[in-house]
């Protein structure tokens, strides 16, 4: 994923002038001619080439700068873009928007509501964006989260011609051998990719997912840009409570599963394998022989998705088996195998005969590993007992805080509030998904970001119990998870545990005793020798060292404007009734430079505040 290097008011506006020095070959004037060498005749040109490429790729985020804040303004959002500079990012002078663009539709809706729009118009980077901030509402308020969630990812259809030069690019002389039949019309068209039925040949059923032409480097560029935004906004914004940049590198790892359908083809994969002997959940196989990072082929699964069921159509008995196996598959993805589909809501899970459940759309997964999964054991027993300081351990180790926040009386009573909302509660009564929940609220009221994974599990789990209620009146989520929180425990604390651990830290003794000579001779080594060095790195200095330096300069050139007034007046007095016009000259010629002077240093200093 290309990664956004422009910091600052420099951001964009510095590329396009830097290319010329930066791409230019050393020579005199930055222009070499073109020709080849005897070892490899075509290397000046295929590095020409490269060049020019790159220029054109920085200039279309240029250009896709200049859009993104022309739609930003248009609903409403001009007079944010102006007070952050954004829209001098791009060139300097050039006034991009304004804050009263704002479309008279547009007048009566929420800022929320404006916010998801634009998103929308803006395409798949941003609906992606918005969908995967709808998740974090430890990053953003809950009711922007929850308007987030109405984010719609329905696009215009390509049209079948365009699919099947997709195909015949991604299977060169193939595709008439592999597929028998691709229905011409879409299931579904969405910012990223398109779906069509289809038929192997040998009468296999399957879908396609198909990538949009040029969508991959339309986020590439996207993310260039939203890199470059969030190294501004870490620079000039330090209280966040979080960091913009790791924010922004997070939805990136994303986003490239996003556009590598292979990606979604190789998790689809894994769950069905861990489900294969679970008969009554159903993952869709992978055909990887017309699967490619552009095209994924799936098995079709013949249900009816949970969102258009119709609950008169089933009897009770097949209803609590499907919600029984719905559940369990979640829970056991996530507490179990540590791997799970992270949107499971009704439109990705399909009602099969027998009150089995299927389950679609893998592009969306997260993992908890076992470190993790050990800190949440940790958390359900220091709550259980009452452990305050064990629960605020597991923040420390969870969260991304600092160590001093933690020792804030503000932070430690809600803590402690929490607990107590669930102190001495048996195991088997503990409803794992509402402690979650109320334990990742405290940390957004104290600004504290929580890991992305752990947001999605629960996430997961809200999901499926809500789904579980609709089909299941008397559903209780926390008579299916008791099994699953009790073996996550005793994977912690139970005898097998404990013996794994203690021999793991025997031996990481047992390894740091054996280290230890020949690291302390590398230590004392390096002091003889006088190459025993201690690097320190400060951070955000940089703009108070400009900010003194500024100052300085404007002290400096006060003086001179000063003295050259100083010095003009007395040249003008002391010529006052001489019939010799030469220093009353001279004192006009100083008020004059003085003048001009003065201009020229507001004239910087203006130019510097854009």
């Amino acid at each position: 994923m290309a990664v956004g290097a422009g910091v600052g008011r420099v951001g964009l506006r510095r590329r396009a002038a830097d290319l010329a020095h930066h791409h230019a070959p050393a020579g005199a004037g930055g222009f070499v001619p073109v020709r080849g060498s005897a070892a490899d005749p075509g290397r000046p040109v295929a590095e020409l080439m490269s060049r020019v490429f790159t220029i054109n790729r920085r200039l279309r985020s240029v250009r896709r700068y200049v859009e993104i804040l022309r739609v930003l303004a248009r609903y409403g959002f001009g007079g944010v873009v102006q007070e952050l500079h954004l829209d001098r990012l791009v060139e300097r002078g050039v006034t991009l928007v304004s804050a009263g663009r704002l479309a008279p539709e547009f007048h009566r809706e929420p800022r929320q509501v404006r916010l998801r729009k634009a998103m929308e118009e803006l395409g798949a980077t941003f609906i992606k964006l918005g969908q995967v901030l709808s998740t974090r509402p430890d990053l953003i308020p809950e009711e922007w989260a929850n308007e987030f969630r109405n984010l719609q990812d329905d696009c215009p259809q390509m049209s079948f011609e365009v699919v099947q030069d997709c195909l015949r690019a991604e299977f060169p002389g193939r595709m008439d051998e592999l597929f028998e039949w691709i229905d011409q019309k879409a299931l579904a068209a969405g910012s990223m990719a398109q779906v069509h039925r289809a038929r192997l040949r040998g009468g296999i059923d399957i879908v396609i997912k198909v990538l949009r032409p040029g969508v991959r480097e339309q986020t590439e560029a996207d993310m260039e840009i939203l890199h470059a935004l969030a190294e501004f906004a870490e620079e000039h914004f330090s209280n966040l409570g979080y960091s913009p940049t790791e924010v922004v590198n997070e939805f990136a790892r994303e986003l490239q599963k996003e556009v590598d359908l292979s990606h979604e083809g190789r998790a689809t994969e894994r769950l069905r394998g861990c489900f294969a002997d679970d008969p009554g959940v159903v993952f869709p196989r992978v055909y990887w022989d017309a699967t490619t990072r552009n095209v994924l082929a799936l098995e079709e699964i013949k249900g009816t998705p949970l969102s258009r069921l119709d609950l008169n159509s089933i009897s009770l008995e097949d209803r609590k088996a499907l919600v029984a196996n719905g559940a369990n598959a979640v829970l056991r993805q996530c507490l179990e195998i540590g791997f799970f589909h992270a949107d499971p809501h009704p439109g990705n899970l399909f009602a099969l005969p027998g009150g089995r459940v299927a389950f679609i759309d893998c592009g969306m997964t997260a993992q908890l590993d076992e470190r993790t999964a050990q800190r949440l054991a940790d958390l359900v027993t220091g709550v259980v007992r009452g452990d305050v300081e064990q629960v605020l351990g597991v923040v420390a180790a969870l969260a991304d805080v600092e160590p001093l926040k933690l020792e804030d009386r503000t932070v430690r009573a809600d803590v402690r509030d929490f607990v107590s909302h669930f102190v001495n509660t048996p195991l088997e009564r503990l409803n794992m998904g509402q402690l979650l929940r109320e334990f990742f609220q405290k940390l957004r009221e104290h600004k504290i970001r929580c890991p992305g994974d752990l947001v999605l599990l629960i996430k997961a789990l809200t999901t499926i119990e809500s789904v579980g209620a609709r089909l299941d009146p008397q559903f209780d989520m926390v008579a299916f998870a008791r099994p699953y929180v009790e073996r996550l425990v005793r994977r912690k604390y139970g005898y097998t545990a404990m013996k794994r651990r203690l021999a793991s830290s025997l031996n990481q003794y047992v390894e740091l005793v054996e280290d230890l000579p020949a690291q302390m001779r590398l230590v004392l080594t390096q002091l003889r020798r006088n190459r025993f060095a201690v690097n320190l790195e400060h951070r955000g200095l940089t703009r108070l060292t400009q900010t003194i330096e500024h100052a300085s300069r404007n002290i400096a050139y006060s003086m001179i404007i000063a003295a050259m007034l100083v010095g003009s007046s007395i040249l003008v007095l002391a010529d006052r009734g001489s019939p010799n016009w030469g220093l009353y000259s001279l004192g006009v010629v100083g008020f004059l430079g003085a003048f001009t002077m003065s201009v020229l240093v507001l004239l910087f200093n203006r130019q510097r505040r854009e």
